[in-house]
């Protein structure tokens, strides 16, 4: 018999930080509505656990970076 893909395997990581930001949010919306079973609900939570590390690192590297581009002192941001 066939294996089908299932929930077993690790999930791929999301390619930007607006595709890990738009899929946590949509995880937070269907755990809210209350309707998950209590096993899909662990695994939202896993999953959205695993997706805000992953934002928070990249929101860090780019914090990084932009003190790098302003000699080590992070200056406020203003629109121009």
């Amino acid at each position: 018999m066939a294996k089908t893909p299932s929930s077993s395997q690790a999930p791929v990581a999301p390619a930007s930080y607006e595709e890990a930001l738009t899929e946590l949010e949509r995880l937070v919306a269907s755990m809210e509505g209350g309707q998950l079973p209590l096993d899909r609900l662990l695994a939202s939570y896993q999953r959205g656990a695993e997706l805000l590390t992953l934002c928070r690192s990249r929101l860090e590297a780019v914090e990084q970076q932009v003190k790098v581009l302003e000699d080590g002192q992070l200056k406020p941001w203003t629109p121009e």
